[in-house]
C-alpha cells in the first residue's frame, strides 16, 4: 500500500464529523505525484478513517466522497461516543494542532513524470488519515467547528474594536 501525505481542508464539527479535501487536482505534491480528475472514481465507501495512518488505531469513517474541480472532497465521523483516541484526535483537529489529510491506496494506473513523480489516473482508495505534516503543499485547513472557528471569530472581532476606538 502506498501513502501520500498531503495538506487539505478540514473542517471538525462537535459531534466528530470531519470533512476535507483529500487531494487538491491541479498540482503535485511535494515528490511530484499528480493525481488526475476520474481517478477516484469508484471509490469503495466506507473507508477506515485512521489516524497517521496507523491501522490500529482507527478513529472513524469516511462515508462520502466526491470529486469535484478543485479536487477529492471526503466526509466522515470520528467515533467520539465510543473510542477515546477518537476524542483526542477531534480535540486536535478543532484545535488546528493536526492539519492534514493523508490517503492510503493502490496504484492501478500511472505514469513516470519528467523530473521525478507519477501521474497517476487510477487508484484504489484504501483508507485516508488524519495527519499532523501533510504532503500536498496547496491545500491547508481553513477551518476547523469550535474551537479554532471561534478563535478566528474573536480575533477578527478583536481587530475591529481596535480599529473602531483608533479612529
Amino acid at each position: 500500500m502506498e501513502r501520500l501525505f498531503i495538506e487539505t481542508k478540514i473542517i471538525a464539527g462537535d459531534a466528530g464529523s470531519v470533512a476535507g479535501i483529500a487531494w487538491k487536482f491541479g498540482e503535485p505534491d511535494r515528490i511530484g505525484d499528480w493525481i488526475e480528475p476520474g481517478a477516484f472514481k469508484g471509490a469503495k465507501l466506507p473507508i477506515p478513517m485512521l489516524f497517521g495512518h496507523d491501522m490500529n488505531d482507527p478513529v472513524g469513517t469516511w462515508d462520502t466522497a466526491e470529486e469535484k474541480a478543485d479536487g477529492f472532497h471526503i466526509t466522515g465521523k470520528l467515533l467520539v461516543d465510543d473510542v477515546a483516541r477518537a476524542r483526542e484526535v477531534n480535540a486536535l483537529v478543532k484545535s488546528g494542532a493536526v492539519r492534514g489529510l493523508s490517503i492510503g491506496f493502490i496504484t492501478k494506473k500511472a505514469s513516470a513524470r519528467t523530473g521525478g513523480g507519477r501521474t497517476i489516473k487510477s487508484l484504489e482508495l484504501l483508507e485516508a488519515s488524519l495527519v499532523t505534516i501533510p504532503m500536498h503543499a496547496g491545500a491547508k485547513v481553513t477551518s476547523a467547528k469550535s474551537a479554532v472557528l471561534a478563535l478566528n471569530i474573536a480575533a477578527a472581532i478583536n481587530r475591529a474594536t481596535a480599529h473602531i476606538e483608533r479612529t
